[in-house]
């Protein structure tokens, strides 16, 4: 939208008809808000979400507040990702991108070709074709022995839901989860049921968020937090966390969202960092289209890139840590004494809203989390690799 806004000529090629359901939480977090609202964009109709609960694995609660920042609201927005997709698609091509239905079969210098023979030629070739994208691959742009890979597998039900839930489940007594459950509210009383699993570079472990997931609505229920059945086809999807593995952007191309890998390391929000992404290739782009490959990383790394420099290392150490250690640590953030503690600086640093926040001391003790993180992550191989992919190397 931005790119056809600013007099580009664009051609939006899509694989298959658009919108269509996709696995998420369907929340828009507030710092997606922000961005829309200062691209002049007013998202759908949906239901206003303020703080969320975290359920711990002993069934503690801990209120983690929704505050407003000085660059974003005090709530988000829960909107089925069906009409959101389908809202920004028609606001591209309102703006005048054109749609083409087609699955984009090679990428080479200038030319894109689709699976039908048909071919495109084109200066730039911005790839928002989500985690596994194939214009990554076909770019040479996607170490995948490095990526840390996230699978989520969610549901809808018919049930008002209050505040959005995020659940730290142990799947077997004293061993933790690596990974987190939710339970948030939807449209018409309707709720997004979900269970994500953390998996690194070995994407074999994606079973375990579907074999699980009945085994953890049953927990739900249990809590009294899910009160009927699930639908009887739940829709799962990869994420790329981090960054890590993927260098976004390199010649001819750029790669913007869950292409790209900017999704949050700590509980896997997408659309903030997606929208952040393309806003900043359609400004790379539009600003020099023969620099906007080394432009766009800058701006990626002075972003997303610092909040992922402070927490992809910790995501890769909790998931591949000992499931004892990792259900002693969540069991420790919504225990009595310290979960109401920490609950305003964890709100902050779970919705990477550190930037923007109104100064105090809660944002004093966010900020200073992240600069330990980042500090005692210097030496890690997950921290070298996402260093090495935002210089383009």
């Amino acid at each position: 939208m931005l790119l056809a806004r600013g007099g580009a000529r664009v051609v939006l090629v899509d694989k298959a008809r658009f919108p269509r359901d996709k696995a998420c939480g369907d929340l828009v977090g507030p710092r997606a808000l922000a961005l829309l609202s200062s691209l002049g964009l007013e998202p759908p109709a949906g239901r206003s979400v303020g703080a969320m609960v975290a359920l711990g694995p002993t069934g503690r609660r801990v209120v983690l507040p929704a505050r407003a920042g000085l660059t974003y609201p005090d709530h988000g927005l829960a909107v089925s990702r069906y009409r959101f997709d389908g809202w920004l698609r028609d606001a591209a091509v309102a703006a005048g991108a054109e749609p083409i239905e087609g699955r984009v079969s090679t990428v080479q210098d200038d030319t894109v070709e689709l699976d039908d023979g048909r071919r495109f030629t084109t200066q730039l070739v911005v790839g928002a074709d989500g985690a596994t994208s194939l214009i990554g691959s076909a770019a040479g742009l996607v170490d995948r022995a490095a990526v840390l890979w996230g699978f989520a597998y969610r549901a809808y039900v018919h049930q008002a839901v209050e505040r959005p839930v995020i659940a730290l489940w142990n799947d077997a007594p004293g061993q933790g989860f690596p990974g987190y459950g939710w339970i948030f509210p939807g449209e018409s009383d309707v709720a997004n049921v979900g269970l994500g699993v953390g998996l690194r570079a070995d994407r074999s472990g994606a079973h375990r968020a579907v074999h699980q997931f009945h085994a953890f609505c049953r927990h739900l229920e249990q809590h009294q937090l899910l009160a009927g059945p699930v639908e009887d086809r739940p829709l799962g999807g990869w994420l790329k966390i981090g960054m890590v593995g993927t260098v976004a952007a390199r010649g001819r191309v750029l790669l913007v969202g869950d292409a790209a890998g900017v999704v949050n390391p700590l509980q896997g929000e997408g659309i903030a960092p997606a929208v952040a992404s393309a806003a900043a290739a359609a400004g790379a782009i539009l600003a020099n289209p023969g620099t906007a490959a080394a432009h766009y990383r800058q701006a990626l790394a002075a972003g997303p890139g610092r909040f992922a420099e402070a927490t992809a290392a910790l995501h890769a150490a909790a998931i591949g840590g000992p499931p004892r250690r990792l259900a002693l640590l969540t069991t420790a953030l919504t225990a009595p004494v310290i979960g109401p503690a920490i609950a305003a600086p964890w709100a902050l640093l779970w919705n990477d809203l550190v930037g923007g926040a109104p100064p105090g001391a809660t944002t004093r003790a966010a900020s200073l989390a992240l600069r330990l993180s980042r500090t005692a992550n210097g030496r890690t191989a997950v921290r070298r690799q996402l260093r090495r992919d935002l210089q383009g190397s």
